[in-house]
């Protein structure tokens, strides 16, 4: 029996057909070279239902970057849990997957190089503030309750950790070594994260 989908489900599958062709496209060749005609082409939509589920390009970039950060966080997520055995492990664990993401092309060229210029740095800045600040928080607040890490303000001592880490994926990604610097980087990390027991 063949059930007719409601408005609300395909708009839904609009939007979602859109994100993944616009996150692929703006993955592999960066916002500025694709254009609007290319994205609803590969979505196998129309521009009008673009413009229905978006206000503008930069507006879709903004959901893309959204769906890319979830993923991300859900991987790390995932790698945290299966590496750590206790909230000091399982805060070095994050830290490493992080690196690990931002080697991904579509990572760096969609969280690093793009979302910067197209959404301005205040927006990106919160945007990315937004998982990491949380999830730092909650993984320092747990080595702190495990006695890993010295009782501090957790709040603050997320920002410089999580300013560490953008740094380090920085460093990484315009390496002309990217694997010593990764090793580098990771070294400098974990001596981080124990100075602050």
């Amino acid at each position: 029996m063949h059930v007719k989908r409601t408005q609300v489900e395909r708009s839904e599958a609009t939007r979602g057909a859109l994100i993944r062709a616009a996150r692929d496209l703006f993955g592999e060749r960066g916002y500025n070279d694709v254009g609007t005609e290319e994205i609803v082409a590969k979505a196998g939509v129309t521009r009008g239902a673009l413009y229905h589920q978006f206000a503008d390009k930069r507006d879709l970039f903004r959901a893309v970057l959204e769906d890319l950060e979830q993923d991300v966080v859900n991987r790390l997520g995932e790698q945290v849990v299966a590496k750590a055995s206790g909230p000091g492990a399982a805060l070095l664990a994050a830290m490493g997957a992080w690196l690990d993401a931002c080697e991904e092309p579509e990572v760096q060229q969609i969280m690093l190089i793009d979302a910067p210029g197209v959404l301005g740095w205040q927006e990106w800045r919160e945007m990315g503030q937004r998982h990491a600040i949380g999830e730092t928080m909650a993984l320092l607040e747990a080595a702190m309750d495990e006695g890993t890490i010295a009782r501090q303000p957790v709040r603050p001592l997320a920002h410089v950790v999580v300013g560490a880490l953008d740094e380090a994926v920085l460093y990484v990604a315009a390496a002309e070594d990217r694997a010593k610097a990764r090793a580098e980087m990771t070294d400098v990390l974990q001596r981080l994260i124990i100075g602050l027991q």
